[in-house]
């Protein structure tokens, strides 16, 4: 099975992958290929940021990018399909993780399509706060993109179940929101993914605050505030 063509192939025909998972066809393929694909990607990317502070950092980087990304998966994953089970959907649980999969597929490529960016700025620029603040605003706008198919994607599957209620589209939005407050803060759990200048290599570090007031904090110091 070469997963990275049956990628390639999503990519340039998301309608068909689409009506393919809604009537269940090879749903185990897609799923292994979109996770294969997406881990290997997301591992590359690691790779880039994890460099800018040492090899140690660009290794354990190339594993933790993955895990935030499905670990994510795997916890939102049950709410979203106990929530639509509830509101009437008759879609099966390997159906919603072979979305959410192609979902992080498109993140994991959209990131690996940044990283020349990426790395150009690591070369060119020696600070760690704007540095940072690039890839937060990378990681951002890449889960957005992934976001917005899943939504896309489950709302053109919604239309053939007619039995779903009516709130299912507010549902899907609440849901959403909270998978991006999960991976953002389990991001914060996981760090460091670039390492700190002056800073001897850790795997992870204390508990503190939280992501939030984190990204606020490094936008100021990236504007001279503070």
């Amino acid at each position: 099975m070469n997963y990275f063509a049956l990628l390639m192939q999503f990519l340039r025909d998301r309608q068909t992958f689409l009506d393919e998972v809604y009537k269940g066809i090879k749903i185990n393929q897609k799923v292994l290929a979109m996770m294969v694909c997406s881990t290997v990607f997301l591992a590359f990317y690691g790779i880039i940021i994890g460099l800018s502070s040492s090899w140690e950092q660009a290794i354990a980087s190339a594993i933790k990018l993955p895990a935030l990304y499905l670990i994510t998966l795997l916890i939102c994953l049950p709410t979203l399909y106990f929530f639509d089970v509830i509101s009437g959907s008759s879609r099966t649980f390997g159906q919603y993780l072979a979305l959410l999969l192609a979902a992080t597929s498109v993140i994991s490529v959209m990131l690996c399509a940044f990283a020349p960016i990426t790395l150009f700025f690591h070369l060119s620029i020696n600070d760690y706060v704007f540095f940072k603040l690039i890839n937060v605003l990378i990681f951002a706008f890449t889960g957005f993109l992934g976001i917005s198919f899943f939504y896309k994607g489950m709302a053109a599957i919604a239309t053939f179940d007619p039995e779903l209620s009516p709130h299912h589209t507010s549902i899907m939005r609440g849901w959403l929101i909270l998978y991006g407050f999960v991976g953002s803060q389990l991001g914060w759990s996981l760090r460091p993914f670039f390492g700190a200048p002056n800073q001897s290599f850790s795997l992870f570090r204390e508990q503190e605050s939280n992501f939030y007031l984190h990204v606020l904090k490094v936008f100021f110091q990236a504007l001279g505030l503070t």
